[in-house]
C-alpha cells in the first residue's frame, strides 16, 4: 500500500469531518510548530492563533473600508458646497473665481489654472479667457474624465507663471457640458499628490459641474 501524501490527508479530513469527533483525545495530543517559531503548541492552540490572525486581517480591512467611506463622504460634502457656490454665482467671472477659490481653500489644491473657450468674451478681461492653441483644445477633447501625472505640455505649465518651475504633479480636467468648453489644471509641488494610478471619478464629476457652470453664461451652442 502506497503511503498517503499530504494532499490525500487533507482531502480525507475535509471529506470526513466526523474524524475529529471520533479521535478528539488523539487530536489534543498533536503538537505543531508555533507559527512564529520557537516551541511546539497543541493543534487546538494553533487553530486559535490562525483564527486570531484572520480576525486581525478582517479588522484591518474593515478599518480601511471605513476610511475610504469617510473620505468619500468628505469629498461629497465638498462637491456639494462647490455646487451651491457655483449655482449662486451671478456671472462668469464670479463662477470662475468661486471654482478656483473652493479648489484651493476647501479641497486643498495648492495651484489652480484654467482656460475657457466657446464663450462670448464681450468686455471681460479674464486670464481664463485667454486664447489657447489647437493642441490644447485637442488635448482637452481627448480626455475622458481626467488625467493625472508628473508632466504637462509647456503651454499648460506657463499658465502657472513662475510657480510652474516648482510643480511636480498635475491633474487635467476637461470642462464639459454637451461639448468641451475648457480645461482645468490642478497642480502641486508634491509629486505624490496627483499620481497616474489615482482614481479620476471625482475629477470627471468636477469637470461636468464646472462645465455646466460655464455654460450658463453665453456659451455658444
Amino acid at each position: 500500500m502506497m503511503p498517503m501524501n499530504p494532499d490525500d490527508v487533507a482531502r480525507y479530513l475535509k471529506d470526513h469531518p466526523e474524524f475529529f469527533e471520533r479521535y478528539a483525545e488523539q487530536m489534543a495530543e498533536i503538537y505543531v510548530p508555533h507559527p512564529h517559531g520557537g516551541r511546539a503548541i497543541p493543534l487546538s492552540e494553533r487553530q486559535m492563533l490562525a483564527l486570531r490572525e484572520k480576525n486581525k486581517l478582517l479588522e484591518e480591512k474593515l478599518r480601511e473600508l471605513i476610511g475610504f467611506g469617510e473620505e468619500n463622504d468628505a469629498i461629497g460634502e465638498k462637491m456639494h458646497r462647490l455646487s451651491l457656490a457655483l449655482m449662486a454665482a451671478p456671472d462668469l467671472a464670479s463662477a470662475l473665481y468661486v471654482l478656483a477659490f473652493n479648489l484651493r481653500e476647501d479641497f486643498g489644491v495648492p495651484h489652480v489654472a484654467m482656460r475657457v473657450w466657446g464663450v462670448e468674451r464681450d468686455s471681460l478681461d479674464l486670464p481664463e479667457l485667454a486664447p489657447v492653441s489647437a493642441d490644447v483644445r485637442a488635448l482637452a477633447e481627448g480626455l475622458t474624465q481626467g488625467h493625472c501625472g508628473g508632466h504637462i505640455p509647456p503651454e499648460l505649465l506657463a499658465w502657472f507663471g513662475e510657480a510652474g518651475a516648482h510643480l511636480r504633479s498635475f491633474a487635467l480636467v476637461p470642462l464639459r457640458y454637451g461639448r468641451t468648453l475648457g480645461l482645468l489644471v490642478l497642480a502641486s509641488e508634491d509629486s505624490r499628490r496627483f499620481y497616474p494610478e489615482m482614481g479620476t471619478v471625482y475629477l470627471g464629476r468636477l469637470g461636468e459641474l464646472a462645465g455646466a457652470a460655464v455654460a450658463r453664461f453665453n456659451a455658444c451652442s
